[in-house]
């Protein structure tokens, strides 16, 4: 119903867009003028600030439930006292703030600029990433799908994805497990997070990680208020010999088909000493199944999950291989553990029930194979011109663990300090790591650089080792 302008029966507060404003009665007064004041007073206790666009006076009455007239009459005169601008073809925005500085005030801080050249860990590369593919896939399940689908997803991920995701792990990593033990989570950290929580549950308070490794996921045991028991790897991988030494121990984390920092395979040997360990303590071992997809020198390795998948957990999310902007990982646990993830933790973020249905597309297609394939081509030229420009430039620093992943090892003279290499590189526009920043304990003699090459452009290579070895140069100890 319209409001007359003596009408009483008019509510004192009306949403416009995502704006409550304060109309008062009838008595106070005109309409269009407490319209001006509500507006007004918006504008001077900043709750609409400078540049917002204002509706359409045609919208902002029929929220209001008035004339348009009214409005547009309050729009003019707050044009007229300098607190709106109106532009013809444009929107009426907002032009006045209690301070002049107001809108610098509001502005976001600005984030440092990006490096021209990447060659930090952690990222594949986002100029590969399937745009057109993807927005086909999700467009094509937001047009089809039933209307039920967009609803809360069920605990655990959407079973289609779940059962598709199963047979991929079964058929390109070797993994055995069921659709009801695929869990879909947010990520790998994710994963872990939530698996930590579930130790804790079964009384276990610690869990051993690779000494160097993944400094992230060492912060989330340890959130999760877990103890962090750094085991050495080396390069046959994480050191199984040493885990006896920890008494009460009954869980560890680690990388078997691609060791990060250190690039290594845990050797045959190794795994069933790691799956004895486990079974001879009743414990589980975490599988953070990092980069294993991306392999150039050697054969592949199958997760060590598929030897023992009572207990094995395996991790893994599309962070390096599509995206970390999507979001999307999983694990595969043991049934008991399923259940007491699915049970322990309803509140558990997922992906949005489009997204895991758009990779689910990818995956059923084969476009998520075909992807692979082809990023593994592109990821081996990229570290061949990688490594044959580190021996030009930089024959005194040898590098290693190259067989596989996106990452390699670069090791420094020992005259160089690498953290001031770091600084020296960052000065000219380069990211590069420390090897030692990934480690646990001081207890080290490691000394060098963790390069990756994911996210570094083809025709950057070349520039960004110059500039490396300038780094390198400028640090170097002299006389």
């Amino acid at each position: 119903m319209r409001e007359s302008q003596t009408d009483p029966r008019v509510s004192q507060t009306n949403l416009a867009g995502d704006l409550l404003l304060h109309l008062g009665q009838a008595a106070d007064g005109p309409l269009h003028e407490r319209v001006k004041r509500a507006l007004r007073t918006a504008i001077r206790d900043g709750r609409i600030e400078v540049g917002t666009a204002l509706p359409p006076s045609r919208r902002l009455a029929a929220d209001l439930g008035c004339s348009r007239w009214a409005v547009t009459e309050a729009y003019g005169q707050l044009v007229a006292e300098g607190y709106l601008e109106a532009r013809t073809g444009s929107a009426t925005r907002v032009r006045w703030s209690n301070s002049p500085d107001d809108r610098s005030a509001r502005r976001a801080p600005q984030q440092a600029p990006a490096a021209r050249y990447d060659l930090a860990p952690g990222l594949p590369d986002l100029r590969a990433f399937p745009r057109r593919r993807w927005a086909d896939a999700v467009r094509a399940q937001a047009t089809t799908v039933a209307f039920t689908e967009f609803g809360y997803p069920p605990p655990g991920g959407h079973p289609r994805l779940r059962r598709l995701l199963a047979e991929y792990l079964a058929r390109a990593r070797g993994v055995s497990t069921s659709p009801e033990d695929v869990t879909v989570c947010t990520s790998v950290t994710d994963g872990v997070r939530r698996f930590c929580q579930a130790l804790r549950a079964r009384g276990i308070t610690a869990v051993a990680v690779e000494e160097p490794g993944w400094t992230r996921l060492r912060e989330v045991i340890r959130a999760a208020g877990l103890d962090v028991v750094p085991v050495r790897a080396d390069g046959a991988g994480l050191r199984t010999d040493e885990l006896a030494g920890h008494t009460g121990l009954r869980a560890v984390l680690a990388s078997p088909a691609h060791q990060f920092p250190l690039g290594t395979v845990l050797a045959p040997e190794r795994r069933a000493a790691l799956l004895h360990w486990a079974r001879e303590v009743d414990g589980v071992v975490l599988e953070d199944d990092y980069d294993a997809e991306f392999r150039y020198d050697r054969r592949p390795v199958a997760s060590l999950q598929g030897m023992d998948p009572s207990r094995v957990v395996l991790f893994k999310s599309l962070s390096k291989i599509l995206s970390p902007a999507l979001g999307i990982g999983w694990i595969v646990a043991p049934a008991r553990w399923t259940e007491h993830l699915h049970r322990a933790d309803q509140t558990a973020t997922q992906p949005p029930p489009l997204d895991q249905l758009a990779f689910a597309d990818l995956l059923e297609s084969g476009a998520y194979d075909r992807h692979l394939r082809a990023c593994r081509g592109r990821y081996r030229d990229r570290r061949d011109t990688l490594v044959r420009a580190l021996a030009d430039q930089l024959p005194d620093a040898p590098v290693s663990g190259v067989a596989a992943g996106l990452h390699l090892l670069l090791r420094l003279p020992t005259a160089v300090d690498p953290a001031a290499v770091v600084r020296a590189a960052a000065a000219r526009s380069l990211r590069v790591a420390d090897l030692a920043a990934y480690h646990a304990t001081e207890d080290h003699a490691d000394h060098g650089l963790v390069l990756g090459y994911g996210n570094l452009a083809d025709g950057a290579v070349q520039e960004a080792v110059a500039q490396l070895r300038a780094a390198i140069d400028a640090c170097r100890q002299r006389p």
